[in-house]
């Protein structure tokens, strides 16, 4: 059976770099986030700082079902996937982009299993701030950290396989290393009822 886990988070927190080390422990292919937004992205003139403009998402989104559809489309099981998304609780476009990412799955008949990492405000506004980031356009805005860990949440799917994972002082190996006993769990039906 394929497994389809989704890193959610927000800016920083190490989605990227955890779905690498996780890809070492657990055999998947990584479709990063970035992938959707990038090729738009790069289309504007984006300091990584200022707001975009409003609709620039909807062009993300058609990516991103895209690339979905053909991953439904090509991908046999057991082809194992890790996504990441920098889903907000409450926010629409979050919610659609894991409804996408759900039904693709679901498509598949692969198991999803979403993890939210989590991580304290002023180290997530160090990582943001890393002048690597701005590289790959994404934001480097620490000021803009600070307000979204004050005032959301990251994406909560109340799915049966979730888990919330705290990185603030765990390193990429050792979350990876607890995301991955916990997808073997999820696998072996390690879990009670719904």
């Amino acid at each position: 059976m394929s497994v389809f886990v989704l890193l959610m988070g927000f800016p920083g927190v190490g989605k990227l770099t955890i779905a690498t080390e996780l890809s070492f422990v657990f055999p998947a292919k990584i479709i990063d986030n970035h992938w959707f937004n990038n090729p738009i992205l790069r289309l504007l003139d984006d300091d990584g700082a200022t707001p975009l403009p409003k609709g620039i998402w909807e062009y993300t989104g058609r990516v991103r079902q895209a690339v979905l559809d053909a991953i439904v489309a090509y991908c046999p099981p057991p082809a194992n996937f890790i996504f990441t998304h920098a889903g907000i609780d409450g926010d629409e476009r979050s919610a659609r982009t894991y409804q996408q990412i759900s039904d693709a799955a679901r498509q598949c008949e692969a198991l999803l299993v979403p993890i939210r990492l989590l991580c304290d405000e002023e180290e997530l506004a160090r990582r943001v701030s890393t002048p690597a980031r701005r590289d790959r356009l994404k934001s480097i805005d620490a000021r803009a950290s600070r307000e979204k860990s004050r005032q959301a949440r990251v994406l909560d799917p109340k799915h049966r396989f979730a888990l919330d994972l705290d990185v603030t002082a765990k390193t990429a190996e050792a979350s990876a290393a607890a995301i991955q006993h916990h997808i073997l769990r999820v696998v072996a039906g390690d879990f009670g009822p719904p």
